[in-house]
This record gives structure tokens, sequence and C-alpha cells, in this order.
């Protein structure tokens, strides 16, 4: 609800003049902000309104969140934020930073390229993996550096949550009672299952002061690297959640986006690197509650809108509502474990299948070379010293292997693992925690020839894998026993051996 007029403040810093003759001024409209974008500098208002998490009602509120926002803001990002700017009355006018009384104020910003926008880049399609790197490299950093907030039971926290949706879907008037009654229900039902884990992490410190709005938009290339921007000012209570809530926003804006690939490597990534596999089971619920608060959101906007535009939110809104009750739907847990040699296509081929397996943001990917790496505090894209592959090593690596995805299998989560397996002990340690756990298992051994292995290998390439022909040679040397596991060759383009996959998966033969 808006509750004062700002008309005269809107007018005064779209007018050129307020800038020195700069111009033109660009004006772009959110629920609860205007930016104002001249020449080199953005300045943003936030706008009088008083909604049930935001309370912007008065100038000195306004001021005061002004002054929030660039503080909270400077901790990841202090190039991007000058400061705050008051905007005075004074004998012929509004002015900034005048003697007179305050009649608002606005945050001052280093202006970037609207194309430079995560959201933009997205249309476009220019979200490449090492973008995407960079990006889950800084929400690491961030997370690891907010503040810790004791004394706070997850459940509670999300309960809080659940209770602000069901305020702003009753008053947004695009859904009816019983359509609130039933995404509330479902939430409600997940929040009793979760509560256990919700409380447990939230004692061992997984909540924290964060971004709390870590969507695409909310994300730009900012002198050449990804940069996050415009963290939750106004509502603390908003903004203090579990770190894996703050990261699922950007995994449901991904999704939704329909680039499910993006969003469950991001996933994958932010947890091979910052850990909290803890957490796993919750990331669906996560997911869809973000959804849900994006499609409460969209409707409190429809609600100030008419003609077409109000109509594109009402669907936009419905959109994200339907999303969230999609992602609720459970999906029962497997176990898809995908082995061969070197060369073979195993990271390729797991990276496709994970995102389409369980409920989104899809399957926990569990990679040996990843493992390896945090093992010895490598980055995944740097080479490990050669006792890093030492036979005792390995075993350690695949003894750690089956016991996290035994654990996540009895949570009750979908798992990839991507690993040679060319010992019949490591493929039948992964076997029984399937088996311990009660969950389907398909193993898949990939093939293809022996030069064609050679060849791949010895090609420049990207990603985790530090094997070498040497390493290859070794694996070909080796008596692998018997393979029971489905044979798939990886000599026929990937899409053809993802179809045969995809059968097997089905239930299926090839």
């Amino acid at each position: 609800m808006i509750i004062e007029d700002q008309s005269q403040i809107i007018a005064f810093l779209s007018d050129t003049d307020s800038h020195g003759g700069v111009g033109p001024v660009e004006v772009i409209q959110t629920h609860i902000s205007a930016v104002f974008l001249v020449g080199r500098t953005a300045y943003k208002l936030k706008k009088a309104v008083h909604l049930p998490y935001v309370d912007f009602s008065t100038a000195g509120i306004r001021l005061a969140g002004c002054e929030k926002e660039v503080a909270l803001n400077r901790a990841t990002t202090p190039e991007l934020y000058h400061g705050v700017r008051r905007i005075t009355r004074e004998p012929r006018g509004l002015a900034f930073d005048g003697a007179g009384a305050l009649v608002d104020a606005v945050v001052e910003m280093e202006r970037f390229p609207q194309d430079g926008l995560f959201d933009e880049l997205a249309l476009r399609g220019e979200l490449t993996r090492p973008l995407l790197v960079e990006l889950v490299g800084a929400i690491v950093s961030a997370h690891a550096g907010a503040r810790v907030i004791r004394g706070e039971r997850g459940s509670e926290n999300v309960a809080a949550v659940l209770d602000i949706n069901r305020a702003g879907f009753g008053e947004s008037k695009v859904f009816d009672a019983a359509e609130v009654a039933r995404i509330d229900d479902a939430f409600r039902e997940g929040l009793k299952r979760h509560a256990p884990l919700l409380d447990a992490r939230g004692e061992a410190g997984a909540i924290r002061l964060c971004h709390g709005d870590l969507h695409l938009r909310n994300v730009c290339l900012f002198r050449g690297r990804p940069t996050l921007f415009d963290c939750i000012d106004f509502n603390d209570r908003i903004a203090t959640v579990d770190i894996l809530y703050d990261l699922s926003y950007l995994a449901m804006d991904l999704w939704h986006r329909e680039l499910q690939s993006d969003a469950n490597f991001v996933i994958n990534r932010y947890l091979d690197m910052a850990g909290q596999e803890d957490g796993v089971p919750l990331l669906p619920y996560f997911t869809a509650l973000r959804a849900a608060v994006r499609a409460h959101v969209t409707a409190t906007q429809a609600a100030a809108m008419t003609g077409e535009r109000g109509e594109t939110a009402r669907v936009a809104a419905r959109a994200y509502y339907d999303r969230a009750l999609d992602i609720l739907t459970p999906r029962p847990a497997r176990l898809v474990a995908i082995g061969g040699l070197s060369g073979s296509g195993k990271s390729t081929i797991a990276e496709a299948l994970a995102p389409w397996l369980g409920a989104p943001p899809g399957a926990r990917l569990l990679e040996s070379d990843h493992l390896r790496k945090a093992m010895f505090r490598t980055r995944p894209e740097e080479r490990l010293p050669e006792q890093a592959y030492a036979s005792g090593v390995s075993d350690t690596v695949y003894a750690d292997l089956a016991e996290r995805t035994r654990r996540l299998l009895e949570a009750g989560c979908t798992v990839v693992t991507d690993a040679v397996y060319d010992r019949p002990e490591r493929r039948a340690e992964l076997e029984k925690a399937a088996e311990a756990a009660g969950v389907p298992f398909v193993g898949i051994w990939l093939e293809a020839d022996p030069a064609l292995l050679r060849q791949r290998v010895s090609m420049p390439r990207d990603g985790v894998s530090d094997a070498t022909v040497e390493v290859l040679e070794a694996q070909l040397a080796r008596d692998t026993g018997p393979i029971r596991w489905a044979r798939v060759p990886t000599t026929c383009p990937l899409s053809e051996a993802l179809s045969a996959i995809n059968v097997l998966l089905s239930g299926g033969r090839v």
C-alpha cells in the first residue's frame, strides 16, 4: 500500500537540471523502489509503501533504510555503492544534501550497463559456465563472511516466511481463498517433515544474515566480474535465513527460466565448495518456497497495475504458484552410478542427467574428482600432485563417496555418482549403499574404443579430471572383473547415449 505521495521527488530525480544538465534520465520501477539512471550514476529511491514485510512509510525510515542498504552491500561490493544522498526542501525547491528539511533520501550507486545484469545474460544465452563458476565463488565467499545469527530455530524462521506468504497471497487479490489455503497447507505439511533438520542447521550456524534476494536480476557484471548487489535491507527477518535457502532463490530463478542444467550446476558447485551436504534434503523445499515468495510478490505488483501489464503480472504470479506446487510434488529417491574409464564421457553424461533426476533443482552429483580435490583443499580446476592418486588415497576417496551416497539416499535424496569404478569391490560398495537405503539402483558403464579414449584424454579440456594417457593406460591394463552394469557406448553422439540411458532409467532395456 502506498502511504505517501512522492510525485515531487520523482519529478526532481527525473529532471536533468537536478543532475547538472546531464541526461537523459532513465527510470526503472520495482514494487518497492524506483531507480533513476543518469550519466554514470544511479539513484535508488525507496517507495513510500507499507506492506506485511516492509515499512518505508516516512522519510526518516527511508533515510535509515538507505543508510542500511549502503552499509550491507558495501560488505561485498564497496566500489558499486557510493553512499546516501538526502533530498531536502530549500527556498527554491528540492535539492540534494541541502540545509533544509528532509523530504526523502536515495542511495547513490555507480551505474553499470543494464545488459550486464544476469537476467539479461540469461535471455541472450550468455550465462557461461566460467561466469557461473565465478558467481558461485562470490556466493560462497559472501556466505562465509555473513554474520551467524545464534538462537534462531530454523523451523520458526521458515514458519515466519510462510506467514508472510500467506498474508501476501491474501492481500494480492490474484488468488482465491482456496488457492491460498492449498499452497499454505502444502508448505506447512513440508515444514513438519523438515523441522528437525531445519533446527539442527540453525544450531550448527547455517542461519546467517544473508543477501536475502539472490535472483539473477540482483547479480551484474561489474568491472568484468559477477557481483551481488541490492540485498535485503528493509527486513532483517527476511534476510536472516539458512544459507541454502539464500542460494535457492538463484536456483529457482534459473529453473523457472528453463535453465535447469545451470540451476543444478550452481547447486552442486556450491555444495562441492562449501560443504553443507546435510542440507541437501531441504533444497527442493527451499526452491519451492522461493517460487512461492516470487508468486506473492508478483501478485502484489499486479494489484497495482492495470491493463495488459497487470494481466502479464497475474499470469507470471500464477506460473510461480504452479511452479512451487510442482516442486513440492514428492519424487522417490534413487541412485544412478556412472562408471567407465577415463575419456569415456562420464562427467558429461552425469552432468546432463543430474538436473532431470529427483525433485528440482535435481540430483546431488557426487564426483570422485571433486571429492579427491576437496580432500587436498585444492580448487576443482587445479591439478593435483601424483601422490594424490596413490592406491590408498583412492580407496579413501571411494569409501567417502559411498558413505556420502548412503547418507543422502537414506535422507530421501536422489544421487548421481561419477567415478571410474573399474574395480569390482568399489562397484559392490556403491550397490550396497543403495540396498541399505532401500532405493532403486541403476549402474551404467560407459565404454568406447581404446584409441578413441586415448584421443579424448590427450586433448586439452576444461573440467576437474586430471587424467592423462598414462593414467588411462593403467586402467586399460587392469582387470575390471565382471561388469554387470548396463553397458552404453559413447562412440555415438551425446544425444544418442543419453537416449539409451533414459530408456534404462525408465525401466526399459537398451
